[in-house]
């Protein structure tokens, strides 16, 4: 088999170059989705406590009515309702933990690279150091 020579236009330097690019553009895209997570996951927490009251208000009524209002459905629906919003914050929850830890990766990945590059004679012309 006759395999092309490494080295040319995608050679090792041109990878890097590659990599280091795309390091740059991935920390700020999962810092701003990390904060959009954390934002949602906020509001769920606030959505879930107007559920409580609601529920708790709702019960409060169905005890103090003298004529027969049947509040047991409506109670039911907002349990349903809290329970898939405590559903959507587990899994927010689980993307956030995953954000984090890919965030700490590319961290680390771009502390290696860098250090790499700087042992082997510094930056590419044109890539600025940080």
């Amino acid at each position: 088999g006759g395999s092309a020579a490494a080295g040319g236009p995608a050679g090792p330097a041109a990878r890097e170059l590659f990599a280091e690019g795309l390091l740059q553009f991935l920390r700020p895209a999962v810092r701003q989705l990390d904060g959009h997570v954390h934002a949602v996951r906020e509001s769920q927490v606030e959505l879930r406590e107007h559920i409580d009251s609601l529920a708790t208000e709702l019960c409060r009524i169905n005890e103090d009515q003298k004529v027969a209002l049947d509040l047991d459905p409506y109670v039911k629906k907002l349990l349903n309702a809290r329970r898939r919003v405590v559903l959507v914050n587990n899994i927010l929850q689980n993307a956030q933990e995953r954000l984090r830890r890919l965030n700490h990766s590319v961290a680390k990945e771009t502390v290696r690279r860098k250090a790499m590059l700087e042992a082997a004679g510094g930056y590419p012309q044109g890539v600025p150091g940080k």
